[in-house]
């Protein structure tokens, strides 16, 4: 949402009736639908969601599989939701033409936030359905992993719990699996959120893995190259 205007966008709106209910709460205008891809838990309620608003929608994606969509976006189009700019991203693996949104305001105060779908979660990354490991890596490193440190990140699943457990199988003295382990556990019982996770805690996260023989190994196994080594 665009405080000045008060435009506004909604990611992946599974639920119409709670987005229209949260758009009526928030007294903003929904002009764009700002869909990751295809998948029916991402899609599957634009065209209700459309049909039941009242008003013209914009329903935006990658992929022209993706219900009422109206606008095919690719890899660096940008879109304004008021004063706020949305890049779109194209991350291809766990779908074809799966896209995450970068949004950012000349606002200083505000930061840059990336939605990212099914690609990156807390802790792991999406099911290749429709690609294979190079193309998650460079999702995960080369697009994702780029953006600036503080960007805020919120995916489209919580797996957190589930993730960091592989992690802490593949690594069971990694302590800042078990610190994060812990935290999101605490985040639960406090019924609190675990996201927006941010890009800074993906990248150490990344390059304390890199240095580990057991998750390299892990990331041959899983990705089909070398998680420390572009392309390797």
């Amino acid at each position: 949402m665009d405080e000045q205007s008060k435009e506004a966008a909604i990611v992946d709106p599974v639920e119409p009736k709670t987005v229209l209910e949260a758009v009526k709460a928030a007294g903003v205008s929904l002009t764009t639908v700002l869909t990751t891809h295809h998948h029916w838990d991402h899609a599957g309620g634009n065209k209700e969601l459309v049909s039941t608003f009242g008003q013209p929608l914009k329903v935006v994606g990658g992929d022209d599989r993706i219900e009422g969509l109206t606008q095919l976006v690719g890899h660096g189009d940008t879109l304004q939701i008021g004063s706020l700019k949305v890049e779109c991203l194209f991350t291809p693996c766990h779908t074809k033409g799966h896209i995450c949104y970068y949004v950012t305001s000349d606002d200083p105060e505000h930061k840059p936030v990336v939605f990212t779908g099914d690609t990156l979660f807390i802790g792991g990354c999406g099911k290749f359905f429709e690609g294979d490991g190079p193309q998650m890596y460079r999702a995960l490193i080369e697009v994702l992993g780029a953006l600036p440190d503080h960007t805020f990140v919120y995916c489209g699943h919580e797996y957190a719990i589930q993730n960091l457990k592989f992690g802490l199988h593949v690594e069971p003295n990694n302590t800042a699996i078990q610190e994060k382990i812990a935290w999101v556990k605490k985040r639960r019982e406090e019924n609190l959120p675990s996201v927006p996770s941010s890009i800074v805690t993906f990248n150490v996260s990344r390059n304390l893995g890199s240095r580990s023989g057991c998750l390299v190994e892990a990331c041959y196994a899983v990705f089909g190259c070398n998680c420390s080594e572009p392309g390797g």
